[in-house]
């Protein structure tokens, strides 16, 4: 009996092992600095005319399916922008606001063993927007300070080896998900955020 257990003890321990080591070497984390855009909003007192933000960025990956030419990775994206300033004829609209995304999804690599390797990604999860306390005009918004949203994110990019397990990252996403609170109505309840820069990436035996 004590034979049984001893051999069931090493047997799960060297199980335990091999995943732990199979897990650190199928992991990557990625952060990048980029650029946030979402164009303008039709309003009847005048176009919201929304600037450029910053973006930061942070990713998790880890693979799910490695082959030759291909792999599949699920992924856990960040995305945190604390400024977009509005601009409008229409100055009892939201003078700015802050994004929050958090989005798992997939991610499919080509030819992930090359030193360049192309990939699409695709994800959905939250969206939070923090409005600014004033309007245009500097008079108290009456928008919600805080707005919850479903998002949905897609794009693509290129990763690129660099040395050992540093890689570069260039990449562009939309978010698209409800609206800020801009404290005037606005056309269409849909709203795309794109955002296009690049960073690093630190990969575990990838």
């Amino acid at each position: 009996m004590k034979r049984k257990l001893y051999a069931c003890t090493g047997v799960l321990s060297a199980a335990v092992l091999f995943v732990s080591t199979a897990l650190a070497q199928r992991q990557e984390v990625g952060l990048t600095l980029s650029a946030l855009t979402s164009g303008s909003k039709d309003s009847p007192g005048g176009s919201l005319n929304i600037g450029t933000g910053v973006a930061f960025q942070a990713n998790y990956g880890f693979r799910l399916l490695g082959l030759p030419k291909v792999s599949l990775l699920g992924e856990l994206h960040f995305l945190a922008s604390p400024k977009q300033e509005i601009q409008s004829s229409n100055t009892s609209a939201t003078e700015n606001f802050a994004s929050l995304y958090v989005t798992p999804g997939i991610r499919l690599k080509f030819f992930p063993k090359s030193r360049i390797s192309p990939y699409g990604a695709i994800g959905g999860g939250y969206a939070l927007f923090e409005q600014s306390l004033t309007t245009i005009d500097g008079k108290p918004n009456n928008a919600p300070r805080y707005v919850n949203r479903g998002a949905f994110d897609f794009g693509g990019g290129l990763d690129f080896r660099l040395w050992h397990f540093v890689g570069g990252r260039i990449e562009v996403r939309d978010f698209y998900s409800g609206n800020p609170g801009f404290n005037v109505p606005v056309s269409g309840s849909g709203f795309h955020n794109v955002v296009a820069g690049g960073g690093f990436v630190l990969r575990f035996g990838s």
